[in-house]
């Protein structure tokens, strides 16, 4: 929404569903008119080596593209701590179904975090201030928006795995779950960016937490769910990033020795990864724009478009037609942009309005004169 404009942001996020349903749903397609079974092999057979060594890498590298002076307390520590305890007993598992239970924890965490976002832009969104261009209806920077948005929608480097796991393995099955996943995500996603959006404005940070003071409790709980959610759900990456290592390297299959090894080997790379960056906004634009977009736009298009024999004018390939060209601009502009201009990132640092003192507005109770006159002076002396 910072990025592209709140109404022209609304816009964009329902295309980018609409387009993410439309691919979910064109990937089955090709596997089935291919007679393939995964990603890769639709894309090697439709492709050849090329093409399957392109998707490989971009599925590989998705997965990566993810301070308190105390050691124990640092998020290096947590980070660790939580990946051994939680992330690798849990990516070892040899069956995505078995994931299924965790992934509705995860998403009932989700409503969590989302209800609390949603009263905090009640109690603390009128004590911010907005920004000058808090409401144009476009910005610039919208290409780079997509790519954020496709980052948030991203689930086709998976979906095979997951349609394999059905026990009814139609196309007609699987429109309908790709149908109610994607209406009730977009849903959840317009009230996050809205109400993150409607609370911070121009200060809205990449990681929307990071725009909440420290000392909220209720936030502070909020992001602890967070952070299950995100255990929870990347073992489901590492199945797919080491599927991708298992078929190019093993022909497909690992024994249970090299299946711990890989595992470990993966989990181990992520977590330096993500221990070395703490800036969230250039990874959503960064993997978003390299990964994201041609996973969503330009390979599924591609793919029907060459194995379909649906005449020119069916509704299936001139969507696809549409989709390629946007997905290449999406993925070369969105890229250049995220290198030249990239998000502004607080780098744990609190925002301005949680000063002085560490100043809670959620947990004080403060005048409106006192805040307003503080909030000034603040905005003054640290966006000069």
């Amino acid at each position: 929404m910072k990025q592209a404009g709140f109404p022209l942001g609304m816009l964009l996020l329902f295309w980018v569903s609409y387009v993410t349903d439309f691919s979910l749903v064109l990937l089955i397609k090709g596997g089935a008119l291919s007679g393939t079974d995964t990603y890769q092999s639709l894309v090697n057979k439709t492709f050849g080596f090329p093409g399957y060594l392109l998707l490989s890498v971009l599925q590989f590298l998705y997965p990566f593209i993810v301070d308190p002076d105390n050691l124990f307390i640092g998020r290096r520590f947590i980070i660790v701590l939580s990946t051994v305890a939680f992330t690798l007993p849990l990516s070892l598992a040899k069956d995505i179904a078995k994931l299924g239970k965790i992934s509705l924890i995860s998403t009932v965490l989700t409503t969590l975090i989302l209800g609390i976002v949603m009263a905090r832009v009640i109690s603390l969104g009128p004590h911010i201030p907005k920004t000058d261009d808090a409401w144009v209806f476009a910005k610039p920077n919208a290409i780079q928006a997509v790519g954020v948005m496709s980052f948030a929608f991203i689930c086709h480097h998976n979906c095979f795995l997951v349609y394999g796991s059905l026990e009814e393995r139609t196309v007609a099955k699987w429109s309908c779950i790709i149908h109610v996943s994607t209406l009730v995500s977009v849903f959840i996603s317009i009230l996050f960016a809205t109400c993150g959006y409607l609370t911070f404005t121009g200060f809205t940070q990449g990681d929307l937490f990071e725009n909440y003071c420290r000392n909220d409790d209720l936030v502070t709980f909020g992001r602890f769910c967070y952070g299950v959610t995100v255990i929870l759900t990347y073992p489901i990456e590492c199945f797919v990033t080491r599927e991708v290592i298992a078929s190019i390297f093993f022909g497909g299959n690992l024994s249970s020795v090299f299946h711990i090894i890989v595992t470990v080997v993966l989990i181990t790379a992520a977590t330096l990864v993500s221990s070395l960056i703490d800036c969230l906004g250039i990874v959503l634009e960064l993997s978003g724009a390299l990964c994201a977009a041609p996973l969503i736009f330009i390979i599924p298009s591609a793919c029907y478009l060459k194995l379909s024999e649906e005449p020119r004018t069916h509704s299936d390939k001139i969507m696809s037609c549409v989709m390629f060209p946007i997905g290449a601009v999406v993925m070369v502009v969105g890229f250049v942009m995220a290198v030249t201009n990239p998000q502004d990132c607080t780098h744990g640092q609190e925002m301005f309005y949680c000063f002085p003192d560490n100043l809670s507005f959620t947990n004080t109770s403060v005048s409106d004169f006192q805040l307003t006159t503080q909030l000034s002076l603040l905005n003054t002396s640290v966006f000069q």
